[in-house]
C-alpha cells in the first residue's frame, strides 16, 4: 500500500492514501544521531564519495547459476547486430556487468535505448528538467552540513548559486542550456524555479529535526547468481531503534496512484540491495515530490523484495541474451518523442552505430 507522511518515522504510522498526500504535514520525531552510529558500525556499504555516473561504472561479476526467464518481461523482434566497430567517442566498449535502477528502467522502456546509453555510449544533451534536479539535489544533500538550527529555507536557497557553480565546473556541457540567452533571462528563471523547489521541500519535511545517517550514499551488492546492483540513495535515515528508511527526492510531480508502484520500482532496488547488505529490510520508503508537494511512503515486506530480485534476474538475462547476440529492440513509446537517439533508431529511419562487442554465433543444432 502506498501512503502519504511526513517526516516522521515510527512504527506504526498510519497510512494515507496518495490522493491525501499533499494535505500532511511534518510531524515531531527527529531521528537521533544515534542512528548513524548504528548505520556505521558495519562497514558492508561503501561510504566512499561517489559521482552521479559511478552508479552506472562497469565491473566484472562473478559467475552463477542462471535464473529462469519471468514471463513479464516479453521477448520481442530484435534489431540484429552489425560487424564489431568502437562505440561513439572511440572508448572501448565493455559488455554490462552491473544493474542499476536508473538502466534497469532503460531496458524496461526500450531496449534500444540500454544499448545506446550503456554499450555504444552515445552522447545525449543536458536536460534543463534534470539538471535542475540534479542542483536541487545538491542543495539539499549540503544542506545538512550545517547545524540543525541553521538548516532554513533561506539558507537553503543561498546556497544555489554556489552549488551551480560547482555543477558547471565539473560538467561544462550544462552550460549549452543556456548559450542562447545572452541576457540571462532564462537563466534567471531556471535558477528561480530552482529556488522554489527547494523552498517547498520545507513544507514537506523539517530538516532541523532529521540527522540523516547518509546522504548520497553509494551502494553495491553481488547477489547469490553474481548479478551486481548498484545505486546512489538521496538520504538514509536511521531510528534509534535500528529502523531504517530510504527517502528520494523527486523535482517532478508525483504519479497518479495507478501509476505508483512503476515509480516505487526505484525505492524498491534500494531496499533489496540494503537488505543484501544488512540482512535488515528497510521499514519505509519515502518518495518527497517537490514539483507538486507530495509525501508519498510505503513499507515494503521481504515477499516484495524477493519479487523485485526475481525481476531483476529475469531482466538481466535478457540483457545478457541481447549483449551475446547484439540483438536489441526498439520498444516505441510516447517518451520516444523526447529521446536524443531518434537518428540512430530503426522506428524513425534511422540505423545504429554498428555493434561494438563481439557476437556469439549459434552453433549446430541451437535455435
Amino acid at each position: 500500500m502506498v501512503c502519504g507522511g511526513g517526516d516522521t518515522f515510527r512504527p506504526g504510522t498510519p497510512c494515507v492514501r496518495p490522493g491525501d498526500a499533499r494535505r500532511t504535514r511534518p510531524a515531531a520525531g527527529a531521528l537521533s544521531v544515534v542512528g548513524r552510529m548504528v548505520w556505521g558500525m558495519d562497514s558492508s556499504i561503501d561510504e566512499a564519495a561517489a559521482r552521479p555516473g559511478d552508479a552506472e561504472r562497469t565491473a566484472p561479476a562473478a559467475p552463477g547459476p542462471r535464473p529462469q526467464p519471468d514471463p513479464a518481461v516479453p521477448v520481442a523482434p530484435a534489431v540484429p547486430a552489425v560487424p564489431v566497430a568502437e562505440p561513439a567517442g572511440g572508448r572501448t566498449a565493455v559488455a554490462p556487468a552491473s544493474l542499476s535502477p536508473s538502466r534497469a528502467g532503460d531496458f524496461m522502456q526500450c531496449p534500444l535505448l540500454y544499448r545506446f546509453r550503456v554499450i555504444d555510449r552515445l552522447p545525449e544533451k543536458p536536460s534543463a528538467a534534470a539538471t535542475r534536479g540534479t542542483l536541487v539535489h545538491a542543495v539539499l544533500e549540503r544542506l545538512f552540513d550545517a547545524p540543525a538550527g541553521e538548516r532554513t529555507a533561506p539558507r537553503a536557497k543561498a546556497l544555489i548559486p554556489g552549488q551551480w557553480d560547482r555543477l558547471r565546473e565539473s560538467r561544462p556541457e550544462v552550460t549549452e542550456l543556456f548559450a542562447d540567452d545572452p541576457d540571462g533571462e532564462r537563466l534567471a528563471g531556471w535558477l528561480a524555479e530552482a529556488e522554489r523547489l527547494v523552498e517547498r521541500w520545507f513544507t514537506l519535511e523539517d530538516p532541523t529535526r532529521l540527522e540523516p545517517a547518509e546522504r548520497e550514499l553509494f551502494v553495491e551488492a553481488e547477489l547469490e547468481s553474481g548479478l551486481r546492483l548498484r545505486g546512489i540513495i538521496d538520504r538514509v535515515d536511521v531510528a534509534p531503534t535500528g529502523e531504517v528508511r530510504i527517502v528520494d527526492y523527486k523535482t517532478g510531480k508525483a504519479p497518479r496512484p495507478e501509476y505508483a508502484e512503476g515509480a516505487l520500482f526505484q525505492m524498491k532496488f534500494y531496499a533489496l540491495v540494503v537488505w543484501r547488505l544488512k540482512r535488515v529490510v528497510p521499514r519505509r520508503l519515502q518518495l518527497v515530490y517537490l514539483g507538486s508537494g507530495d509525501v508519498l511512503t510505503y513499507d515494503p515486506v521481504l515477499a516484495d523484495l524477493e519479487r523485485v530480485e526475481r525481476k531483476l534476474h529475469a531482466l538481466w538475462q535478457a540483457i545478457e541474451q541481447a549483449t551475446e547476440t547484439g540483438d536489441w529492440r526498439p520498444r516505441p513509446t510516447r517518451l520516444c518523442g523526447w529521446c536524443d537517439h531518434q537518428a540512430h533508431c530503426p522506428e524513425f529511419g534511422g540505423t545504429p552505430p554498428p555493434y561494438p562487442l563481439p557476437v556469439r554465433t549459434p552453433g549446430p543444432g541451437t535455435v
